[in-house]
């Protein structure tokens, strides 16, 4: 384990454009209080600057032009935003003087990274996905290290930079009761139907909504659902063993703790989180509109032996529910082997890694 005496005076934090490059920030936080680190954030209007902002973090914005893995005549506007996003992080690092800048990816990254490295402030930072993200490649020849959450990343990273971390998850969520969250939900301890929480990411999942709408009478029969349906796509059904949220903020420790099952996409930190908590999982991974992340994800953690997985092309009533049945069967030996291969707390290792580069300064 780290020192506690090694005194550190500021880090810098970065990554942004949706909460899955803030998150595992927010569950450093108090790991970098408890040593006594000073922190600031800096980042664009986006996401993260509402959740640090939350947190008390001191939060300095700079322009962040967006960048794009295809042909668009922006992507040329957006060169001179870059470029003043680069000046703006040099003037902020500058007077902040800190002694790490670490970084979770997103595109207003790369400019506090570059910034930091013509500082000659040591970057380390962190890649949550099987493939490096277009920001992380980015920040690679700038960065001392990348620690990444799954094995396979390894093989993608200039050698003796990548280091397996995993994902640091919040504290909280190990702190949910069952009993609340049952009677958040209106159930009844008396009722035998295991419990399945049903998520589809902060901004829904409209394919999974939909098939949960259409099998509810045949999941019900066996099973009690706490749906998660994502901002502004909440259902008005009414039913007994059905609850839907738009969202759960501080309910969601309850939620899972009350839940034997979870259903959901395979966003890294979603996969973590339920890894952490021993949540036996069935994965639907988002095919359309993304890199194929989640696609590798899912299958890294159906390797393991952590998870089981459904191709979004084969979601239908019928499929979920008997996917949602197979989960249920084979939930002990999913958990056994959640408990026989994953021991490290990645927080710890984290920090330790932390630690360590500031002695080396």
């Amino acid at each position: 384990m780290f020192s506690e005496s090694v005194s550190v005076r500021k880090i810098v934090l970065t990554g942004g454009g949706t909460a899955g490059h803030v998150m595992p920030h927010i569950a450093l936080l108090p790991e970098f209080h408890k040593a006594g680190w000073e922190v600031h954030y800096v980042g664009s209007g986006g996401i993260e600057k509402r959740l640090m902002i939350e947190q008390g973090v001191p939060f300095y914005q700079i322009p962040a032009g967006k960048l794009r893995r295809y042909f668009s005549v922006r992507n040329l506007t957006d060169i001179f935003r870059i470029i003043a996003a680069v000046l703006s992080s040099l003037w902020i690092l500058r007077r902040l003087s800190p002694d790490l800048v670490f970084s979770k990816g997103g595109f207003v990254s790369v400019p506090v990274s570059v910034a930091a490295w013509i500082l000659r402030i040591p970057v380390l930072t962190h890649e949550s996905d099987v493939t490096p993200g277009l920001a992380n490649r980015m920040i690679t020849p700038f960065a001392r290290k990348i620690f990444c959450a799954f094995p396979e990343t390894l093989k993608y990273l200039p050698s003796g930079k990548g280091i397996l971390t995993g994902i640091p998850v919040r504290s909280s969520l190990r702190e949910g009761l069952a009993k609340e969250g049952l009677r958040i939900c209106n159930f009844t301890e008396e009722d035998s139907r295991p419990v399945v929480l049903i998520m589809g990411g902060s901004q829904g999942a409209e394919s999974i909504n939909q098939a949960v709408l259409q099998s509810q009478d045949l999941l019900l029969q066996e099973f009690r659902l706490i749906h998660l349906t994502g901002a502004g796509k909440d259902t008005p059904l009414v039913r007994d063993g059905y609850q839907s949220f738009e969202f759960a903020g501080e309910e969601l420790p309850h939620l899972f703790a009350a839940s034997e099952l979870v259903v959901g996409r395979a966003g890294a930190n979603f996969l973590f989180e339920c890894l952490s908590l021993r949540k036996p999982m069935l994965l639907i991974p988002l095919q359309k509109g993304s890199r194929g992340d989640q696609l590798l994800n899912a299958a890294s953690f159906s390797r393991a032996g952590w998870a089981q997985q459904l191709s979004e092309e084969n979601l239908s009533p019928e499929t979920l529910l008997e996917a949602i049945r197979q989960l249920h069967a084979d939930a002990a030996k999913l958990r056994q082997s959640m408990e026989q291969g994953s021991s490290a707390d990645p927080s710890s290792a984290i920090m330790e890694l932390l630690h360590l580069h500031i002695r080396q300064l």
